[in-house]
């Protein structure tokens, strides 16, 4: 049998921690003193407490590593455990590498010394226009993508003719910003007359007037130019009356360096 002392230093696991695992019932001594109180271990726990580190140093808790422990004798279970770790531990990893990336834009933004970026807000009619629309509740704004997947998929076949100009433009329906469920509509130009597909629906949309604003570069950067335009409409005696919408003049279809994304942000307005 091996003192608290000794079990800690073949274990490298603190007194500290052995003593809260053996609260926990993580990890039980093989005997206590019932007169001293002292902890005594075997040598045969020492696997058990080499697994308890190793678990602890991917990232499970003391409640997530007792459960582990229990499926070390079911290589198929103890599987399924760690791939859940895995793919918890990748989706932490990529949020922390978009943090990074905001980081860095910032950091960069400061060594350029560069100030906002100016806009110039108009007001113009996007005239009447026909086009293909394809509208769904979708997971977050990021998976807008999946609409236009949609759109390309169903209309393969039907030789589309595109219209002048050929505007690709999102629609965001909702009254507000929603971090989930979030009901969005693209919309493309198109010439000429087709049949509707499961998804994908023809239709003619009205002129609408709009302020606008353009912005180059990463769609990080889109609240300045929303900024602008709530600004430029609270300026000058205007008020929002619909639905924003951005119309892609350059996107990630044409371009993977966002720093060559073109994008309108237009907001309906009307005069007070």
């Amino acid at each position: 049998m091996l003192k608290i002392g000794e079990f800690s230093k073949l274990s490298r696991i603190s007194i500290r921690l052995l003593r809260q695992y053996d609260d926990s019932g993580l990890l039980t001594p093989e005997v206590t003193d019932p007169f001293t109180g002292y902890r005594y271990y075997s040598e045969y726990q020492l696997p058990t407490a080499n697994r308890i580190t190793a678990l602890k140093d991917m990232g499970f808790t003391q409640n997530a590593i007792s459960e582990v422990l229990d499926c070390y004798d079911d290589p198929a279970s103890l599987e399924r455990c760690l791939r859940l770790k895995r793919a918890e531990a990748l989706a932490a990893l990529e949020e922390a590498e978009r943090r990074l990336r905001l980081l860095d834009t910032a950091l960069e933004r400061l060594r350029k010394d560069e100030t906002k970026m100016k806009y110039d807000v108009t007001v113009k009619t996007v005239p009447e226009r026909t086009v293909a629309s394809v509208r769904q509740i979708i997971p977050s704004y990021d998976r807008e993508g999946d609409l236009w997947g949609i759109y390309c998929q169903e209309t393969a076949r039907m030789n589309i003719r595109d219209g002048d100009p050929a505007l690709c433009t999102a629609v965001f329906h909702d009254g507000e910003y929603k971090e989930s469920g979030v009901d969005v509509e693209i919309q493309k130009t198109v010439k000429g007359t087709y049949p509707d597909t499961e998804h994908v629906k023809f239709k003619t949309v009205p002129a609408v007037q709009v302020a606008s604003a353009t912005l180059r570069g990463s769609y990080q950067r889109m609240t300045e130019a929303t900024e602008a335009v709530a600004a430029w409409v609270r300026e000058n005696g205007w008020v929002f009356d619909g639905a924003a919408f951005w119309i892609y003049h350059i996107s990630p279809h044409d371009t993977r360096n966002p720093d060559e994304f073109l994008t309108e942000v237009c907001y309906p307005v009307r005069k007070k």
